[in-house]
């Protein structure tokens, strides 16, 4: 083995992980924001977190962006840490179908449909129409799988140039005398170990230990221990994931490595006592590339089978391990970490702009009760509210601005949109709901009261004002798009209602059954309240312009004035929020 080859290697494991990597970005991108909406479902059944935990990881091919993202969603606050353990099992299952797929390249037949099956021949086939769908397709999800298939060719490519690359140590002495000393078990550990922690990829260390493998020099002997000290290994990752995180966070991570180290210790006691006493025959044969990919699965299965019960107990390991100080720790509001899976990110964006809809809402309908019966507790609310909702704006809207940029699907890209035209909107009904709530405190504490006829039509306005805040916030959290096409016509109804009751109140200016004064305050609460109606309006669209992909807003609303229905629905709404005779 000259120089050359170990530069093949190089290259070798550079591809592999460059696949790996591209592989995995593009079937999490595809995914989308459906990886949280089924972690948020998780129960207390370890059972069904282990199934979820190893579909996920089967599906995303890395266990690696399995638990960063629980880091993210526990130091979120999406979910607990017992939800997590489970999850983190079924993850270890979940990443050894690359080991199988990777031992296809130990195929040997003359047989022209099994030697198809290696990668070194179908790979080339995959990597070409992966290539026409990107270069050819219009539709993103076309050209997501399309990378999906060149990352899969890069990858395995990868394996080939490895496997060509340690070749020659079948011939070298020096390589057999060299691994006599894996014969030592607490050694292969280690190596295992250390490897897999620089590369921080459990799939690259067992591709390489296959490719060494093909050489025939490996036997299950040296194998088993150096694949228990890769699953050790492969926490690195989440160590490093836990850095600056909350403590919950950071037993995700302990959890993960415990259970490994764990796993390994025992398995190593029991398999290696078992040795002592039966004499296991095969120890000293020769493995294959699907015998590592058969240790690999054997020791993660049996690691969680014996470990599942004690689900509790680790959670309390880690608890012990990482406690918790006496102040009370706050949760991040948006974890960058989630980034590393922007769909999933999409996803806590979606959750923390509703909480942010029902925080607009709950205080515009604070302010609202303030002009009847004005409260001091209720004001100190507002106030706390409105500052809250800048925050979200603030930091939820570089947050999406942020995530844009991380490659994600047509479909999240609508979302986004979505999200920063609707939280623009939240943050100006707050502010609206703040200039109410002026308004209500200067009738207060100047001892004012509106007229008796002013009184009963600002009922009946804000009758109609709650009632479109409460559609536009329903198909906002509901993305319902029937609803959003409600609240057109009522907007145009509030804004009517507004011009009659100004024009009632001139005619009443004009009688001296109302004063300057009170007309000044009267026009601030009404000029308020048609803009929040008009950003109910702002909301609505924002909905269907998610559903229907590109829209042009002002085209949009004009064509929805001019057709048909519209006028019918804006006569109903008149008839139904009518004021009284004056």
């Amino acid at each position: 083995m000259d120089i050359f080859s170990v530069l093949t290697l190089c290259g070798g494991l550079a591809f592999f992980l460059y696949g790996m990597t591209t592989m995995s970005k593009s079937l999490e991108k595809m995914a989308g924001g459906k990886l949280e909406r089924l972690l948020k479902r998780m129960t207390s059944n370890p059972f069904k977190s282990l199934l979820l935990g190893a579909g996920i990881t089967i599906a995303i091919q890395s266990s690696s962006a399995m638990t960063v993202m629980l880091v993210g969603l526990v130091n979120s606050g999406v979910m607990e840490l017992g939800q997590t353990i489970g999850v983190i099992m079924g993850s270890n299952i979940g990443t050894t179908l690359t080991a199988w797929i990777l031992s296809l390249t130990g195929i040997e037949s003359e047989n022209v449909f099994i030697n198809l099956l290696k990668p070194e021949n179908f790979s080339p086939v995959v990597a070409l129409v992966g290539i026409i769908l990107i270069m050819g397709s219009k539709k993103q999800k076309r050209r997501d799988i399309g990378r999906i298939m060149v990352g899969f060719s890069i990858l395995m490519y990868g394996m080939e140039l490895m496997k060509e690359a340690v070749s020659p140590l079948a011939d070298m002495p020096e390589f057999s005398s060299l691994l006599t000393a894996f014969n030592n078990p607490l050694l292969g550990v280690l190596v295992g170990a250390v490897f897999t922690g620089v590369i921080q990829s459990s799939a690259a260390s067992v591709g390489i230990l296959q490719a060494l493998a093909l050489t025939g020099s490996i036997t299950y002997g040296m194998a088993i221990p150096i694949i228990m000290g890769q699953n050790i290994g492969t926490c690195v990752t989440a160590l490093l994931s836990s850095i600056g995180v909350n403590r919950n966070a950071k037993r995700v991570a302990v959890i993960h490595i415990s259970f490994n180290i764990i796993g390994t210790v025992v398995c190593l006691i029991l398999f290696y006592g078992g040795n002592m006493i039966f004499h296991f025959g095969f120890m000293d044969a020769a493995t294959g590339a699907v015998g590592i990919a058969f240790c690999h699965t054997v020791f993660n299965v049996l690691t969680t089978a014996l470990l599942l019960p004690f689900s509790r107990q680790l959670e309390q390991l880690a608890r012990r391990l990482v406690r918790t100080e006496n102040k009370t720790e706050q949760f991040a509001f948006l974890d960058p970490l989630l980034m590393r899976t922007p769909g999933v990110a999409i996803s806590e964006c979606v959750s923390m702009a509703n909480r942010m809809g029902v925080l607009a809402h709950e205080t515009m309908l604070l302010a609202l009760e303030q002009l009847p019966a004005y409260s001091e507790e209720r004001e100190t609310q507002i106030l706390a509210n409105e500052d809250k909702l800048d925050t979200y704006e603030d930091r939820l809207g570089s947050y999406l601005v942020e995530i844009s940029q991380h490659g994600v699907s047509m479909s999240d890209i609508q979302t986004v949109s979505r999200l920063l035209h609707a939280i623009g909107d939240f943050e100006r009904i707050g502010d609206h709901a703040l200039n109410l709530q002026e308004s209500a405190q200067e009738l207060h504490e100047k001892e004012l009261q509106f007229s008796d006829s002013a009184k009963e039509e600002l009922h009946v306005l804000l009758e109609a004002l709650r009632d479109i805040m409460d559609d536009a916030f329903h198909c906002f959290v509901d993305d319902d798009v029937q609803t959003a096409l409600v609240v057109e016509p009522l907007e145009e109804t509030i804004d009517q209602i507004i011009e009659e009751i100004r024009m009632r109140h001139i005619r009443r200016l004009q009688t001296g059954e109302c004063t300057i004064q009170l007309g000044f305050i009267l026009n601030d609460v009404l000029t308020n309240i048609e803009r929040v109606s008009d950003h109910c309006s702002n909301i609505a669209v924002s909905v269907v312009e998610e559903k229907e992909g590109s829209l042009e807003r002002h085209s949009y609303l004009h064509d929805v004035k001019e057709g048909g229905s519209f006028s019918a629905d804006v006569k109903r709404d008149l008839k139904k929020y009518r004021l009284p005779q004056a």
